[in-house]
This record gives structure tokens, C-alpha cells and sequence, in this order.
């Protein structure tokens, strides 16, 4: 029961992550399956099924707040679907301990490509152009959903960072559009992982554990993605991605518990100074606005 309690929440800080930067629900959730000791299809499997309910209740919110740009959704939808069932087929064939390190290195690497989002490019916004073309949406969607459903993440940071960088829709048009049309996503997977796992391959209980706590979170972080600093929250969840996946290609590859440790403990210091160097940022974001703000008005 205890570690249901904490899933739940799990899924509600996941979700608010996911929901205000449009990525890190499943790199997350998923991250903290595989440290609890889950295989990787089960732990995708169980990501997968709780984010059919958390993305259709985010996917609502945002459209109720104007969020989603429904041509987008309309595209990335059926690619997505075709990739993250093919990703869900081919995990399930991977024995479970040969796959875990090689998952831990995808959502490494995603964990990476966060951080580098949000601190390195500090949360810039790109100006905006012609709208996405099928062209560009249909090979994104198949690769972000093959990844999503290998790495039970991955959707997101390739979604949401790849529409952002192309400059052709508004970020939080981008973001309620990944959301939303996660769900189809979402199901894509599942259906992959239940017909080739069996419903008794799937863990039900922590899926209804993330997604009680995901769907909480869901409406709050659709309202907060205006109001968020996006480059703080991308930081701080990206390095908890990089921090306990480390820790489990690590010991993957043999090193000792006091390798490991002092590992986890240059990550940890570098994860902090990052958070840190995010806020002062920030926060000398919002003076220079100001101080623009007020010679506007003076002049």
C-alpha cells in the first residue's frame, strides 16, 4: 500500500511536470518504476495505460483553455499510434535484464536532452512562422511514439522540443497539442503491450496508482502552464531523470557500491547547481523585464 501511496504521487508531480512543459510524465513515471525494480515492458506497459486517462484529461483542459492547435493533433495522431505500438512489440521481445540498461541509456539520453532544453537555450521563444506541415509532423510522430513506448517515455522531449525549435506554433499551443494527442499515443502502446504481454504481464495496480495522481495534477498543470518557470521545472526534472538512471546503467555495468555512490554524488551536485544557476536566471529574466517595462512607461 505504501508504494502505491507513493505512485500516486509519483503521477501527480509527473503529470504537472508533463502538463506544464509538455514532456517527463513517462521519463518520470518510468525512471521510478525501473529503480523500484520493475522490468522495462512492464514498467512501459503500466506508464502506458495510466497515460491513457491522464492525457485525455489534460488533453480536455487544455482545449478548454484554448491550448491545442487541433490540426496538429490531427496529424501526429495516427503516426504516433503506428510508432508506439511497433516500440511496445519490439521492448516485449527484449529479455527483461538485457533491456534495462539499454532503456536507462534512452531515458538517459532524454534526461540529457531536457536539461540541455531548458538551461543551456534557457527556455528562449522562438518566433513563430507557418504552421507544421504533414511533411514534418508524420516522421516525427512515428519516431516520437517507437521511443515513447521503448523507453516508456519519450513522446515529450521529442514532441515538445522539436515543435518549440521549429518556431511554427506558440509554446503553449505546442505543449496542449503534445498532450492532447498523447492519448491516442497512449493507446497505441497499450494495445501493443497487452497483446503481446497478456493482461497478466501488467502491473494494473501501479497504472491506477500514477494515473489517480496524474489525473489530479492534470487540470492544474494545464492552468499553470502560463504561470510556471518553464526552465527551472525543466532542469529539476531532468536531472532526476539523469541522476537515477546513472545510478542503474551503473550498476549495470559492474561498479561497486562505493562507485556508485560517489557517481550519484557528482550527478546530485551537478543537478543542484544547475536548479540553482536555473533560478538566477530566472530571475534576471524577470528584472530585465521589469527594468523594460518601466522605461516603456517612461519614455
Amino acid at each position: 500500500m505504501r508504494k502505491l501511496i507513493v505512485l500516486g504521487f509519483v503521477g501527480l508531480l509527473a503529470q504537472l511536470i508533463d502538463g506544464s512543459l509538455g514532456m517527463a510524465y513517462g521519463v518520470t513515471s518510468s525512471t521510478l518504476l525501473l529503480a523500484a525494480g520493475v522490468a522495462p515492458a512492464a514498467a512501459s506497459a503500466a506508464v502506458h495505460f495510466s497515460e491513457i486517462g491522464t492525457s485525455l484529461v489534460s488533453g480536455f483542459s487544455h482545449h478548454k483553455l484554448g491550448n491545442v492547435d487541433w490540426r496538429t493533433v490531427s496529424i501526429l495522431a495516427v503516426p504516433g499510434f503506428v510508432g508506439a505500438f511497433a516500440g511496445a512489440t519490439f521492448l516485449v521481445s527484449l529479455d527483461g535484464d538485457t533491456a534495462k540498461p539499454w532503456v536507462a541509456g534512452i531515458l538517459l539520453g532524454l534526461g540529457i536532452y531536457v536539461i540541455w532544453r531548458f538551461l543551456v537555450l534557457g527556455g528562449r521563444r522562438p518566433t513563430f512562422k507557418s504552421r507544421p506541415s504533414a511533411r514534418f509532423l508524420a516522421p516525427m510522430g512515428v519516431v516520437g511514439g517507437a521511443l515513447d513506448a521503448i523507453g516508456g517515455g519519450g513522446w515529450g522531449p521529442v514532441g515538445t522540443t522539436t515543435l518549440l525549435s521549429s518556431g511554427r506554433l506558440e509554446p503553449r499551443k505546442v505543449i496542449g497539442s503534445i498532450d492532447t494527442s498523447e492519448f491516442v499515443v497512449a493507446v497505441g502502446g497499450s494495445l501493443g503491450f497487452i497483446l503481446a504481454l497478456g493482461s497478466q504481464g501488467i502491473e494494473w495496480s501501479y497504472a491506477v496508482a500514477l494515473l489517480a495522481g496524474g489525473v489530479v495534477a492534470a487540470p492544474i498543470a494545464a492552468w499553470l502552464v502560463r504561470k510556471l518557470a518553464a526552465r527551472v521545472l525543466g532542469v529539476a526534472a531532468g536531472g532526476l531523470i539523469v541522476l537515477t538512471n546513472s545510478k542503474t546503467i551503473a550498476e549495470a555495468l559492474g561498479a561497486s557500491g562505493a562507485e556508485v555512490a560517489a557517481l550519484a554524488a557528482v550527478v546530485a551536485a551537478l543537478w543542484v547547481s544547475g536548479i540553482v544557476w536555473a533560478v538566477r536566471q530566472e530571475r534576471a529574466a524577470r528584472q530585465t523585464a521589469d527594468d523594460d517595462e518601466v522605461e516603456l512607461v517612461a519614455a
